[in-house]
């Protein structure tokens, strides 16, 4: 197979022991997206047995997202002092010790700080994950390796809403944990043997960078939850107040720390600032599309939450199809073309799905879910791959912690804009019209950073032949 060829004058590792590391990625991305997905859909079921409200079973969900969230970056720092294997057994172990214990609650209190476990795991698995795929894969290879991360991604969001239904079918929710546990040691083994052993960073830890970046990521995810639920006016301001506070905070304190937790001069390079600002933008979309498909199909259409999973199984399967061929095509033409052109499709299958209304039948929004993911699939391994090279390799940590921020960012912020439609009353439909939107801006942040990447595609062609 390709991509465990080896050949000469190729960085990263060889191809027998690249299989076996790019595995250890595969089971534990597939433990961490799989898990999520298969707990949304458990919530009702969760909040019955634990006799809890339907708000306060939310958290079942928020506390895994906040604690994710809020430890993103500070894992990606770390990471350089201790070195990105070690974090990544260390998410693998704590995610394990979390599910272990979500398993064996009995009340929601318990579930709770066990779903935050979880988070604190899953923040030092993801933080790093992309930046572990440039150190196991060569350069020549990068595009075609973030085309499998993003078909491993799809199919753990395509298979997680079934498995749920299929168990749930059959046995209690705490085996929806348990399940976990042995996907884990197969991953915590292979992690051990196989990921490359990168050597550690001298100096410092900014600790201060690091608190202000967990009050900064925290308080503006709660905040997104607020507004997503309607909360009232000061209970939302106050976490947005918190939010900009602590990031102004955060800025001036990476200004001037001699190891600062993000070096701020990453953003000096406009091929990577560009491909953040699409990533975000495309993921606020994504995040916004999937909240307010799930109301539509179930308030307007009157269909049941597994069909509804169902429903949505068409963007995760295009993606699925399309992302590794896309990442492949990256590494031989223009990332930014196929970028550009994956959101384009976006944009025409967000804007079908606007006019789509309770009267047209499950086909109609099919092909309409379906070309969204295309689109998707055809945007998101070229842009990764725009990130991870447009920057030098010592700086992959930093790179890894930004991505996996800038789309957690991008979903809640969806997922707030749907929450905020529809309490102010405004029909489903104004909130996919938003998410074609939020992709046009992105599509133009992905056409100005064209002629950057060609240069460095011709730059890498020469290198290439020069070798």
């Amino acid at each position: 197979m390709r991509l465990f060829e080896t050949r000469p004058g190729d960085d990263g590792l060889p191809g027998p022991e690249r299989a076996l590391a790019v595995l250890a990625l595969i089971t534990g991305t597939l433990m961490a997206v799989v898990d999520t997905t298969m707990i949304n859909l458990a919530l009702p079921t969760i909040a019955a047995d634990l006799d809890a409200s339907a708000s306060r079973a939310v958290w079942i969900t928020n506390m895994f997202q906040v604690v994710c969230a809020a430890f993103l970056l500070v894992f990606a720092g770390i990471s350089e002092l201790v070195t990105r294997r070690r974090i990544y057994l260390f998410g693998l172990a704590t995610f394990m010790v979390g599910a272990l214990g979500a398993a064996l609650s009995r009340n929601l209190e318990m579930l709770l700080v066990f779903r935050a476990l979880q988070g604190l795991g899953a923040a030092a698995t993801l933080s790093i994950g992309p930046s572990l795929y440039r150190a196991i894969f060569p350069s020549r290879l990068l595009g075609s390796a973030l085309g499998l991360s993003a078909l491993v991604v799809a199919g753990g969001y395509a298979a997680g809403p079934t498995l749920s239904g299929v168990i749930l079918s059959f046995v209690d929710w705490p085996w929806l944990f348990a399940l976990n546990l042995p996907l884990g040691l197969c991953s915590l083994w292979l992690a051990n043997r196989a990921l490359p052993r990168d050597k550690p960073r001298q100096g410092s830890f900014d600790f201060l960078g690091a608190l202000l970046s967990m009050l900064m990521l925290a308080s503006f995810f709660l905040a997104m939850d607020a507004v997503g639920h309607a909360a009232p006016f000061w209970q939302v301001s106050a976490w947005v107040v918190l939010s900009i506070a602590s990031g102004a905070g955060f800025i001036a304190r990476q200004r001037r720390a001699p190891y600062p937790l993000l070096p701020l001069s990453v953003f000096a390079e406009k091929r990577f600032t560009l491909a953040v600002s699409a990533s975000g933008l495309a993921f606020i979309g994504q995040g916004l599309t999937f909240v307010a498909l799930s109301f539509f199909y179930q308030e307007q259409m009157g269909f049941t939450p597994l069909e509804t999973a169902w429903l949505f199984t068409p963007w995760p399967l295009a993606i699925m199809l399309v992302g590794p061929l896309a990442g492949r095509l990256a590494d031989r033409i223009n990332p930014s073309v196929l970028s550009s052109t994956g959101l384009g499709l976006l944009i025409v299958g967000l804007v079908a799905l606007a006019l789509v209304d309770e009267t047209m039948g499950v086909a109609e929004s099919l092909w309409r879910t379906a070309l969204c993911g295309i689109g998707f699939g055809l945007f998101q391994p070229p842009n990764n791959r725009e990130m991870m090279s447009s920057l030098p390799p010592e700086r992959s940590a930093n790179v890894s912690g930004v991505m996996s921020t800038v789309r957690t960012v991008g979903q809640s912020i969806g997922v707030a804009l749907v929450g905020a439609a529809l309490a102010l009353g405004l029909a489903i439909q104004v909130t996919l019209w938003l998410g074609a939107a939020t992709s046009f801006l992105a599509l133009l942040a992905s056409l100005s950073r064209m002629s950057y990447a060609r240069r460095a595609l011709v730059e890498r062609r020469a290198s290439s032949d020069g070798e």
